[in-house]
């Protein structure tokens, strides 16, 4: 089984190594779609380097509604285009690259007009479903079907009887997003990738007209690297401005960001054995299983404030309780709500308003000789972008390089992931945990569990639940430290596991307990463990005074009253 520890000696391995030897592609971006570019680049024979100026999947790629979908609602838009190549993409994720993190899931789709409706919706997802077995990648999925009033009430009975006169029940795919770019991280290293997380760009390196290379800051430790390399990808998500305009490039497209808001609510909230999709004016609303959780979102609302940190207001709260509830029979209220999220997503925008038409397709492009920029897309067609990304890189190496072959490189874990699923109940007898506690880390980490059993082999106390979060063990904050990159206790409470949103603490009655799993393998002391838990609080409460604002001004400004955190 191939592995790679995300360790403090890696990462500073990588630095170093970045900065001793010109790279063929250095990627700037630590998202899905730079994590991506990584694992094209390295599995083409390409020395490469990948960079992100604060912890993997810190931005949109661990903020989004976690879904892996062929765009059902893009059809509607007669886009077949971008929904076949997503199709094809689930496919791939599902069957041959990620199969223990990206997972079946059915959507309820209620119909609230006869006739009509059921036959142009009817219509709509039976296309959704040919084009998806059309290019073979599909046929893991149920096929859609169609349900009178009372079959959809037995699979929903959370829904008002009023509220539909029939439905449509199809299949998506979905997923952790943070986890699946840290794995996809950790894959890119396996195959050689030098790669840093909260290491940021300052400025790009010149010579003459063209870039060739970066300077790059080590956010943690301090001090500065010059890293050189023959092409750099800029794939810093709604950042792309920013990160152009460092070589005075605005280039021929923009990245708008558009703010979208999710809410956690317990399973018990809502009675249902399948998610749901329901209309609103602007787009579409998704109510979706999450363990023992559901996820409620989205929104779509213009975003110009804090990119780092896009705020929830108390308006884009109302907003999705007063949409979520007109169809449930018991609404949901503010005290249902466990958790909430921001994300931005990164639409492209044209020069002018007259040929201006935001996107989510993406667009690859040499700004600069030694520069190319990959922006907008989806998180879905992830792999699309980097290959695109990798082959305009390769325009500008003087190589012969070989074709993208990330279509058959399944990510770390995947190998031997179903033969493990099958012998879950010998795995538990063997390590004497429940055989739930088995599926919900061969789910996480695929083969890679093993690692974490390693670690309660070592420690038996690490087999134990954190006290005020027992869906986690112990071993997977010490794992989060040691192997996932995790720097600070806000990268494991957030992206390594989900505590922040799947508690009504937010995470604040676990930080001092993971906080201490975490200091020996990052070499904390007393002093740095209270500074991690008192800014982590101090986070929480930034947040949720965000979530008690009317609007987005204001929202903005209470959430940046807690600042980001630092070793030194």
């Amino acid at each position: 089984m191939r592995t790679a520890a995300l360790g403090p000696a890696q990462r500073a391995e990588s630095l170093a190594g970045m900065a001793e030897h010109e790279l063929d592609v250095l990627v700037v971006g630590g998202g899905v779609v730079g994590a991506g570019t990584a694992l094209d680049a390295v599995t083409r024979g390409l020395s490469t380097g990948l960079v992100e100026a604060r912890d993997w999947a810190s931005g949109t790629s661990s903020r989004s509604s976690k879904l892996i979908h062929g765009g059902l609602r893009y059809l509607e838009m007669l886009d077949f285009v971008l929904v076949r190549e997503a199709l094809k993409e689930r496919g791939l994720l599902l069957e041959r690259l990620a199969p223990h993190l990206v997972k079946p899931v059915p959507f309820l789709y209620p119909l609230q007009h006869k006739g009509w409706e059921r036959l142009y919706a009817g219509s709509g997802v039976a296309l959704y479903d040919a084009m998806s077995m059309a290019r073979g990648h599909g046929r893991g999925l149920p096929v859609h079907r169609h349900l009178t009033r009372r079959h959809a009430l037995r699979v929903a009975p959370c829904l008002k009887r009023d509220a539909l006169v029939g439905a449509l029940q199809y299949y998506d795919a979905q997923m952790d997003d943070a986890r699946f770019v840290t794995t996809l991280v950790r894959t890119a290293a396996v195959y050689g990738a030098k790669v840093a997380n909260r290491a940021r760009v300052t400025g790009f390196l010149r010579e003459g007209e063209r870039v060739v290379g970066a300077r790059v800051q080590d956010v943690e430790a301090g001090g500065e690297y010059e890293i050189r390399a023959k092409q750099v990808v800029n794939a810093t998500g709604v950042w792309t401005d920013d990160t152009q305009a460092m070589v005075g490039e605005r280039g021929q497209f923009h990245v708008r960001a558009s703010k979208g808001i999710h809410l956690v609510v317990p399973k018990d909230r809502i009675h249902s054995t399948t998610g749901l999709i329901l209309r609103t004016e602007k787009s579409v609303l998704f109510v979706i299983p999450w363990g023992r959780h559901w996820i409620v979102g989205t929104t779509d609302t213009d975003w110009s404030l804090d990119k780092a940190h896009p705020a929830a207001s108390s308006a884009d709260i109302d907003y999705v309780l007063e949409h979520v509830n007109s169809v449930l029979a018991v609404p949901l209220t503010r005290d249902d709500v466990e958790g909430v999220y921001a994300g931005l997503r990164p639409l492209l925008a044209g020069e002018s308003d007259a040929t201006s038409k935001l996107s989510r397709e993406h667009v690859v492009a040499h700004a600069v000789p030694g520069l190319v920029v990959v922006a907008g897309g989806k998180y879905t067609t992830y792999r699309v972008m980097a290959k695109d990304a990798v082959d305009e890189a390769v325009h500008g190496l003087d190589l012969r390089v070989a074709d993208c072959v990330t279509e058959d490189v399944p990510l770390l874990g995947a190998e031997g992931y179903r033969a493990l699923w099958n012998a879950r109940a010998r795995t538990a007898a063997r390590t004497g945990l429940h055989v739930v506690r088995v599926e919900h880390l061969l789910n996480r980490y695929g083969s890679m569990a093993e690692e974490v059993l390693a670690l309660i082999a070592a420690d038996p106390s690490l087999g134990e639940p954190l006290r005020a979060a027992d869906d986690y063990l112990r071993a997977e904050i010490v794992y989060a430290a040691s192997h996932e990159g995790a720097r600070h206790l806000d990268d494991v409470l957030t992206r390594r596991t989900r505590i922040s949103i799947e508690t009504f603490d937010r995470g604040t009655r676990s930080a001092r307990e993971a906080a201490g799993l975490m200091a020996p393998v990052l070499g904390w002391d007393e002093d740095h463990v209270e500074r991690e838990v008192q800014h982590y609080e101090k986070r929480v409460e930034a947040e949720r005074e965000s979530q008690r604002q009317p609007d987005d001004l204001t929202a903005d400004a209470a959430r940046l009253g807690a600042p980001d955190i630092v070793s030194r």
